[in-house]
């Protein structure tokens, strides 16, 4: 760092200047000098420093006058302001002006060293927050949303009209359809990507800590509130708030996230003090919340509020034309971009399956499709898990009837589990092997269904 790290020094009196000039130098660092603020004005583009280290009196233009030009030019560029006339009122006017800090002159070789050092860790975090920053606008890039199919298309054409505006986002669609990602992809391509993304599952919140979580606290709002607290909508504030399954939030509480969404101002738990804030809402939900609405389980004016803006996200059995690709992107991401070799009857086999879950189901197949055929030079149709080789072959008016999709998925579930744990000889581990998911999931989805 420091070989790549220039500093200006710039002082009028000759001794101290080329002392610290040597003192730098023999640091480490990449060191000019000047006698005066002009001269390193005209220098200033060309040399393009990391540090400038200015007198504040000098002939012509002050070392004032020089700060307030180098941050108009840069204002990533650490000023420090030296001053052998330390009043209150420099330093206050320097540090308004920009200055990293000011040295009250006369300093030891140590103050000015230790005070680089910090500028060079500062400097280090904010060239790592930019990398970081850039990857996940990368990553997010509405290129990311991959799909052929007339609807993504579609889907695609409403996020990006949507991204640079501010207005509430209602995203609709089953567990696995890429809700969580459109909010990343709308966030970070906005106007607001440089401010907080918080994200705030309503179905994993308990009753008990709901309004805390959303709206924060003040000491002794409540028994074990010992200290104030900032809830999730103040953490998003300048930025963007994501409520996922926004059907699950409580109905009293649903009044205080209408307040919100109409006056853009809280009120924390145990206070009644009002708290303006600056955040765009986008919402998701796997439920019909009209439907919720006319049940009287979720409230009318909520909804209208929330449904400014509504993106319908299709299943992934609903639009067959996008798993081809969807299967190819992930496939490569797991080779690390190299272009796999796939035996055409694989994208078959993949198109007659219902996918319950989805993408992310999609997502965790190719995972494993890529584990398993490492040892070989093409992908086939032996690497599909047998639960999607070979599914419950029966009349599909018979299973939907009058049911609803939520309903029919569940059957589906159910008799897909129990035909792995027959195949497995009720070994659960095998069974999950079969069905392609976690252990765990399959633990959760038996205890979900009863199932032993």
């Amino acid at each position: 760092m420091k070989k790549n790290l220039k500093i200006m020094v710039v002082d009028d009196e000759r001794i101290l200047r080329v002392t610290i000039a040597d003192d730098l130098k023999d640091a480490g660092y990449l060191v000019r000098e000047y006698a005066n603020a002009q001269a390193a004005l005209i220098d200033l583009k060309e040399f393009e420093p990391n540090i400038v280290i200015t007198d504040v009196k000098m002939p012509g233009l002050s070392g004032i006058e020089l700060l307030s030009k180098i941050k108009r030019f840069n204002a990533d560029i650490a000023v420090i302001v030296m001053t052998a006339h330390g009043t209150i009122e420099t330093a206050v006017q320097t540090m308004k002006l920009g200055a990293y800090d000011y040295l009250l002159k006369p300093f030891v070789k140590d103050e000015i060293l230790l005070m680089i050092e910090r500028i060079c860790e500062l400097h280090t975090i904010k060239n790592e927050n930019k990398i970081l920053r850039k990857n996940i606008e990368q990553k997010f890039d509405f290129s990311t949303y991959i799909g052929e199919s007339e609807v993504n298309k579609e889907i695609y054409n409403l996020i990006n009209l949507i991204a640079e505006k501010d207005s509430t986002v209602l995203i609709i669609g089953e567990t696995g359809t890429g809700k969580e990602h459109i909010t990343n992809i709308i966030h970070y391509n906005s106007q607001r990507k440089n401010k907080p993304l918080i994200k705030v599952s309503c179905a994993i919140l308990s009753r008990e800590i709901f309004e805390s979580e959303l709206f924060g606290h003040v000491k002794g709002a409540f028994t074990g509130a010992d200290q104030d607290k900032k809830g999730r909508f103040e953490l998003a504030d300048g930025g963007t708030l994501y409520l996922d399954d926004i059907d699950d939030i409580p109905l009293d509480l649903q009044v205080k996230l209408l307040r919100v969404l109409q006056e853009s101002e809280i009120e924390k738990v145990g206070s009644a003090a009002t708290q303006k804030i600056d955040i765009r809402i986008i919402a998701s939900t796997k439920k019909n919340l009209r439907q919720m609405v006319n049940e009287g389980k979720f409230r009318e004016d909520l909804y209208y509020r929330l449904n400014i803006f509504p993106i319908n996200l299709l299943p992934l059995r609903e639009r067959k034309k996008d798993i081809k690709i969807i299967f190819k992107h992930y496939v490569q991401k797991y080779l690390n971009n190299i272009n796999a070799s796939i035996d055409n009857e694989v994208f078959n086999v993949l198109e007659k399956y219902p996918w319950p879950g989805n993408i992310r189901e999609l997502k965790n197949i190719a995972e494993r499709m890529v584990i398993l055929s490492s040892n070989d030079s093409i992908i086939e149709v032996k690497h599909i898990p047998i639960g999607i080789r070979n599914p419950i072959e029966t009349d599909i008016n018979k299973i939907i009837g009058n049911k609803t999709l939520e309903e029919t998925l569940s059957e589906i579930e159910i008799a897909s589990i129990k035909l792995a744990l027959e195949k497995s000889k009720q070994n659960k581990t095998k069974a999950a092997d079969i069905l392609g998911i976690p252990p765990s999931t399959l633990r959760t989805k038996m205890d979900k269904y009863k199932l032993g």
